[in-house]
């Protein structure tokens, strides 16, 4: 008999060095002195913060808006008021603060004349992006633990961090970066490598046409819809390339998997999506999101029975694509220890987590743009006119009536869906997940197509029998939205009288 291989040697372990060490010293003092202060107030300041990066962006794009204002006043009255025209000089800019009656104009236009450049402003919003996209997996993951822990009578993480073990991620990600990084001998070293980035990279470059307001966008695109489908239809050729390079039949095992699933669920989801296309005329996110300010009854979702199906269909096909349950079956830790992921560890480990809660923040998001009203409010956008265009005018009208807030709003909501459903429902085998996509979701997407599209031609949205069946969908909608709160709010009452560990506080904030 031949000898058995070592599939991999270990390294040394993982060295901080001085720098390393330093940090490590430094975070532990200021969790010493911030722990005590944390634990009393951490929901004051998670909820601060939230209001303050919203005052934030709000801030970054008035300053835009101000720019731009002093743009047009040096092409149109340049003359008038002693300007140049065309590119701001910081002359002109001092100018245009003092008559804003802007104080300190003579230090703040050294900040303002960079923001005139397209390349400067891409580069902020770019890192906003980074930041935000970043900081929702962090969340998705604690909540994830969270929802899993009380679904199960548990309280989930409870010590990091005080306050509900709010820190629990961060921990996490800090250790996860010390681990050692292994790579099996018989791997493909470049591919393996580089795996992790074809997953993250592609989901990060999503965002770019994903629209959080009518004005809030990075490109608005025409073709924006392709683009986040071809995004996320490009993360499988990552798992792929890691599966294969490992050389590791579990990841091998995993990557089939995951090929077969998205291969077989794309196409209902595309075709999902095709139904509010048909009906917007535009494959613009923008232009479909702004379809939908009337108010919700004039959200896609409502706007007929089929369209009803299609959000149906995309958001189980959308599970698929995100390997989520009861669709996780490249990882199937029961029977492939953990899929493609089977030879990963530390940072290259945590890129695959990370690429996987941001990409459910990206399908999620773009059932909101297609069926739900995108980010308008339930109340129809024109009841806000009359707060004037002023800064509290417009502020009040992102908050009540339309802007990023509801449309992340909703996106986080379908994202605890998702984490709600995986910790309800079984994982299902691999010829049941391609026998329900091929020989039931597909026939029912196609028919939805067809049905719909002699309903365009038949009822248009202004005849009576379309606007009475947005009605029943509409009203139906409420019913749903009503009994599901109803269930919430007699759970969250009746609390205390459930049989399990919740019945009982563990630890102070518990």
């Amino acid at each position: 008999m031949s000898q058995m291989s070592v599939p991999w040697k270990p390294t040394e372990p993982v060295k901080l060095g001085p720098f390393g060490t330093l940090i490590a010293a430094v975070g532990t003092a200021l969790y010493r002195v911030f722990r005590p202060i944390l634990i009393r107030v951490a929901f004051p300041i998670f909820l601060a913060t939230l209001a303050g990066i919203a005052v934030f962006v709000f801030s970054v794009a008035l300053l835009f808006g101000f720019v731009d204002d002093q743009l047009i006043v040096a092409a149109t009255n340049g003359p008038e008021l002693g300007l140049a025209g065309g590119e701001l000089t910081l002359a002109e800019l001092e100018l245009g603060l003092t008559h804003a009656g802007v104080p300190l104009a003579v230090a703040l236009k050294y900040a303002f004349w960079p923001l005139q450049y397209a390349i400067v402003r891409d580069i902020i919003i770019a890192l906003g992006i980074f930041v935000f996209a970043t900081i929702t997996p962090a969340f998705a993951i604690w909540w994830e633990r969270k929802s899993a822990g009380h679904i199960q009578s548990r309280p989930g993480p409870m010590r990091v961090g005080g306050w509900h073990g709010w820190a629990q991620p961060p921990a996490d990600g800090l250790k996860l970066l010390q681990k050692e990084d292994t790579i099996p001998d018989d791997a493909d070293g470049p591919l393996f490598r580089i795996a992790p980035y074809l997953v993250y990279i592609p989901v990060m470059a999503a965002f770019v046409a994903l629209p959080f307001g009518s004005y809030w966008i990075f490109r608005n695109l025409d073709i924006g819809l392709l683009i986040i489908l071809a995004m996320l239809g490009i993360e499988v050729v990552g798992v792929i390339v890691a599966g294969w390079a490992s050389h590791s039949k579990w990841a091998v095992y995993g990557a089939m998997r995951e090929a077969c699933q998205m291969v077989s669920y794309e196409i209902p989801m595309g075709m999902a999506l095709l139904l509010p296309v048909m009906c917007a005329g535009t494959l613009s996110l923008s232009g479909i999101g702004a379809m939908q300010d009337g108010g919700w009854h004039t959200w896609m979702v409502f706007r007929n029975p089929f369209t009803f199906g299609a959000a149906v269909v995309y958001f189980i096909a959308s599970l698929a694509s995100c390997k989520r349950a009861p669709f996780d079956l490249p990882e199937g830790e029961s029977e492939l220890v953990a899929g493609f992921l089977t030879e990963y560890s530390g940072f290259r480990w945590a890129l695959f987590f990370f690429a996987e809660y941001t990409a459910m923040f990206v399908v999620a998001g773009l059932m909101v743009v297609m069926f739900l009203g995108g980010w308008n409010s339930p109340l129809p956008a024109s009841w806000g006119t009359g707060l004037g265009d002023g800064v509290v005018g417009r502020a009040l009208r992102g908050v009540i009536f339309g802007g990023p807030i509801w449309f992340i709003a909703k996106a986080y909501l379908l994202v605890f869906v998702q984490i709600w459903i995986r910790w309800t429902l079984p994982r299902i085998r691999i010829d049941q997940v391609l026998y329900s996509c091929v020989q039931v979701m597909l026939p029912v997407v196609m028919a939805l197509l067809l049905a719909n599209t002699f309903w365009e031609l038949l009822f248009p949205a202004d005849t009576v029998v379309a606007k009475v069946f947005n009605v029943i969908m509409a009203l139906i909608g409420v019913a749903v939205v009503v009994s599901f709160l109803t269930a919430a709010a007699r759970g969250f009452i009746n609390r205390r009288q459930e049989v399990g560990c919740l019945a009982i506080d563990l630890t102070p904030g518990g």
